[in-house]
């Protein structure tokens, strides 16, 4: 099944990238969820940023992924699995083995990534 040899493919990546950020990997399975801003995705402008919380169900990855600028409208993020992000915006998923409480942005020519104690406070 394809999706089964992209996300070997993409849980690679991932590693990679937690090594090079010194960065503890924790699996987001294509199966799970992120939260996405899908309607910043439809123009695609950059940079695209993600954020993630720590682990509240077993079905969410608690990612929060949007491109240019955030929103704190109630329905600025949509849910939806992980494996929709190969149409949406593949190179989102080499960042999504990075742990609660890490942050990334990028864009063409610049990546950034960095841990936000405060994203692990969710209370």
């Amino acid at each position: 099944m394809k999706i089964e040899k992209n996300e070997i493919e993409f849980v690679e990546k991932q590693k990679t990238k937690c090594k090079l950020y010194n960065a503890k990997f924790v699996p987001a399975p294509f199966n799970e969820f992120v939260a996405i801003a899908l309607k910043s995705f439809e123009d695609f402008v950059m940079p695209i940023n993600g954020l993630r919380h720590p682990k509240e169900s077993k079905q969410s990855s608690n990612w929060y992924i949007w491109a240019g600028e955030y929103s704190e409208s109630d329905d600025f993020f949509q849910v939806v699995h992980i494996h929709h992000l190969l149409e949406i915006c593949p190179k989102v998923i080499n960042y999504l083995g990075l742990a609660p409480g890490w942050r990334f942005l990028f864009d063409n020519n610049y990546e950034d990534v960095w841990f936000d104690q405060n994203l692990l406070d969710i209370s």
